[in-house]
């Protein structure tokens, strides 16, 4: 209860629940008499649906209803889902609808919804829809998608470019014209999905009495499923509760709005009854929203001494089938390249290309890590031309500390300025190598190769803009008992949420955790409020929280002061009580309470309002840049093409660090998701869309066999942009991660030529680069 609670690793507040098995998930909440739902799904990637028949489903003994399109259009206000983000950018709006009508348009589209009294009568009834599928022509590769003669996603549609927009600054072609040296390189990324170990679910009750409809839901933005549902379903705003109980990680793909959720919602209210649904793995895989492929040529132009001179080129982006979220993730690539570095000019060119497979949306870094990985590769190829050390080139190209805050040419997706507002990245970079022995390791590396090993180190930076506002409100109230009561619109997924708004909180009003109860993601709690996604939450609900906490703690000051009569200079808050310095006297905060809330008939204390409760939506409209290095030392088995990652060392600033333990478990975790995407997940579509790595047994996962030796080393730069001078982190880990460890297979394979261009990159890919660069030489040397 005494001293401070920030800065510290205060025990969090979800840890007790969590590991006694409390936990409250979507599938633990049983509302009594709830049936469930299970949804039909396109077997096609693209189809005209000619007929459904659901009698045989109907018939059986424990369902209740059966529901497909027609059956639902009467009651809603519209069938589309309008969730695009604005942008001027598009071409065409194709808008998902609640289910598929007349075409299905990817592999695993929702056509028709069975509810029963269990999950097994629905699955089973489910088998018994007969579908009659028109089987229309697909498309899954981005490289072809555009020809003329594509098959169209939609039948309907004039083609497939959904969005075209660039980010441009300065006279590239000019720049390119004059260069000394210039180099040209095609790249592709691919990121797959997010698979938190909790998949998406939702359990919905609609209230005839009060006709209310409440809903718990697994999503990273309650307010902004509240909304949905109100224009949908036409019901007004205090008929709408969304509520989200303990979520099992989020990663991006649950800050979408899904079909399923008003289809759920919807099939409540009309049956007047409970109904739950719970995503399973295999829909996961064929429904969720994921990051897929991006496809980049590009070029750089540079000096003799290795300097940036601009950047341009194309990049084809897989947008899926339909629009659910918008332009945000290849915007997200196209300024993540230039931010870490000094590029004077630069023009990026982006085309979102429609394919029959499911809707892409943001996974962890949204877009960042594809734009960090092609600008590090691009300069260890030029450290290679030039005969440069790879931390070298970089250090002459990177922003310099004395330039901060460094305004960069360009506006965020919001037309915000981009203005780096702190941070060294020099010494970022400084610190992670010499930590790695970046120095020392040749001498290491020519010792294995000696022993016939091939070991690699491999280096990347990255800045990352965090707390995307514009704000996140948070009440903070004293209730009857004396505690303090914290509510807001942030969202508890994972990353301690609940446990930093209470230390933050607590920093002002007595330093006890244990008085402090959170309340996070309820629409009823607070009636604004945006949810967790692009490391926003600390930096946003953060600063409303403590916001609101220094306006309570002055309030119990002062009325403390009126009640034991003595200056308020005099006073500190201890625990749940205020007293005076070095005395007995104290009052406690339920006490207070009572004395503000006045009694009929007479006055209260002079010049004090009543009650004791404030909310605060602390407005930030600039982001905070969070910035840092990556060293990663790996070695390749040239035999199978295998990839063991032995060490990372990663150095990292998030501004003023709020609880050490917490930052290193989201920065380990993204971490090992950058491997992931280094070496391991790919969601792979065949010619005709069908989705292959559909199980765990084909879409690979780092595991704990995979898990590195980590080291991470805490830089503090605190920004000026909030009180606090925190910046996010829940992204950091993954941005520069598989750029590092594709560097550093690639210099572990130096010996070959080998060059790689992509990630992931698997070990049969790895082992026909090494055959083809080994008969490159023998030509050579012949």
């Amino acid at each position: 209860m005494t001293g401070k609670t920030i800065g510290v690793s205060v025990p969090r507040l979800e840890d007790l629940p969590l590991v006694r098995g409390a936990g409250r998930f979507v599938d633990d909440i049983h509302l009594p008499g709830a049936w469930e739902a299970a949804f039909v799904r396109s077997t096609h990637a693209h189809a005209l649906i000619k007929h459904v028949d659901t009698a045989a489903a109907l018939a059986l003994p424990g369902v209740y209803g059966v529901f497909v399109l027609a059956d639902l259009l009467p009651h809603v206000a519209t069938h589309l889902l309008a969730v695009g983000l604005p942008s001027p950018s598009y071409r065409q709006i194709v808008d998902r609808p609640i289910l598929a009508g007349e075409e299905v348009v990817y592999a695993g589209e929702p056509i028709a919804v069975v509810i029963a009294d269990n999950r097994y009568i629905a699955e089973d009834a489910a088998g018994l829809i007969e579908v009659d599928y028109e089987p229309l022509p697909a498309v899954s590769d981005i490289r072809n998608a555009l020809d003329e003669a594509a098959p169209r996603t939609h039948r309907n549609a004039p083609h497939n470019l959904v969005a075209e927009m660039q980010l441009a600054f300065g006279d590239v072609d000019a720049a390119f014209a004059s260069a000394p040296r210039t180099r040209s390189e095609q790249f592709f990324l691919h990121r797959g999905g997010s698979h938190s170990m909790e998949g998406r679910g939702l359990i919905a009750y609609f209230d005839k009495i009060d006709g209310i409809l409440t809903t718990y839901n697994s999503t990273q933005t309650p307010h902004a499923a509240k909304r949905l549902l109100c224009d949908i379903l036409r019901l007004e705003d205090d008929k709408v509760r969304v509520i989200t109980p303990d979520l099992g990680g989020g990663f991006g793909p649950k800050l979408v709005f899904y079909q399923e959720e008003a289809v759920v919602c919807l099939a409540a209210k009309l049956l007047g009854n409970p109904v739950k649904w719970i995503e399973d793995r295999r829909e996961h895989f064929i429904s969720s929203a994921q990051e897929r492929d991006q496809r980049w040529d590009v070029e750089i132009a540079y000096d003799h001494d290795g300097l940036i001179l601009g950047v341009r080129g194309l990049v084809l982006h897989d947008h899926g089938a339909y629009t659910a979220r918008g332009v945000n993730v290849p915007y997200g690539s196209l300024s993540a390249l230039p931010l870490a570095y000094e590029v004077p000019t630069y023009r990026m060119g982006v085309k979102l290309v429609l394919t029959n497979t499911v809707p892409v949306a943001p996974v962890r870094g949204a877009g960042q890590p594809q734009g960090i990985f092609v600008i590090e590769r691009l300069l260890d190829m030029m450290a290679d031309e030039l005969g440069l050390d790879r931390a070298e080139i970089r250090r002459r190209n990177l922003v310099p500390a004395e330039q901060m805050p460094r305004t960069k040419p360009f506006v965020t997706r919001g037309g915000i300025k981009v203005v780096m507002d702190s941070g060294d990245y020099p010494a970022s970079q400084q610190q992670a190598l010499d930590r790695a022995d970046w120095d020392g390791f040749h001498n290491r590396q020519a010792a294995a190769r000696t022993d016939g090993r091939y070991v690699g180190l491999g280096v990347a930076n990255y800045v990352e803009g965090t707390g995307r506002g514009p704000y996140e409100p948070v009440t903070v109230r004293i209730t009857n008992a004396g505690k303090v009561q914290v509510s807001s619109g942030a969202v508890a997924m994972g990353q301690s949420t609940k446990t930093m708004l209470a230390q933050i909180v607590a920093d002002q009003l007595g330093h006890d955790m244990d008085n402090i109860a959170v309340t996070t993601g309820d629409t009823a709690a607070t009636t604004l409020g945006f949810g967790g996604f692009n490391s926003r939450q600390t930096v946003l609900a953060g600063s409303s929280a403590h916001a609101a906490a220094i306006k309570m703690h002055d309030k119990l000051i002062k009325v403390s002061s009126v009640l034991l009569e003595v200056a308020e200079e005099d006073l500190e808050i201890y625990g749940n009580r205020v007293r005076v310095k070095g005395s007995d006297a104290e009052v406690s905060f339920a006490a207070i309470l009572q004395a503000v809330s006045g009694i009929p008939g007479f006055r209260l204390p002079d010049n004090i309002s009543p009650g004791l409760e404030f909310t605060e939506q602390v407005v930030i409209d600039p982001m905070t840049y969070a910035s840092g290095s990556a060293v990663a030392e790996v070695e390749v088995d040239i035999d199978t093409g295998h990839v063991a990652v032995h060490r990372i060392v990663f150095a990292h600033d998030c501004g003023r660090v709020l609880h050490p333990q917490i930052v290193d478990g989201q920065v380990l975790g993204g971490i090992m998701h950058g491997l992931g995407n280094a070496l391991f997940e790919r969601m792979i579509y065949d010619e005709n869309g069908q989705p292959i790595t559909t199980t765990f047994a084909d879409y690979l996962l780092a595991g704990a066999d995979e898990t590195p030796n980590m080291e991470l080393i805490h830089l503090s730069a605190p920004t000026p942009l909030n009180a606090l001078g925190i910046k996010g982190v829940g992204e950091s880990g993954v941005l520069p991660i598989p750029a590092a460890v594709i560097s550093a297979v690639e210099n572990a394979l130096s010996p070959f030529g080998v060059k790689i261009t992509q990630a992931p990159i698997s070990p049969p890919e790895l082992v026909a680069l090494i055959v083809a660069a080994r008969n490159r030489q023998s030509v050579t040397a012949s």
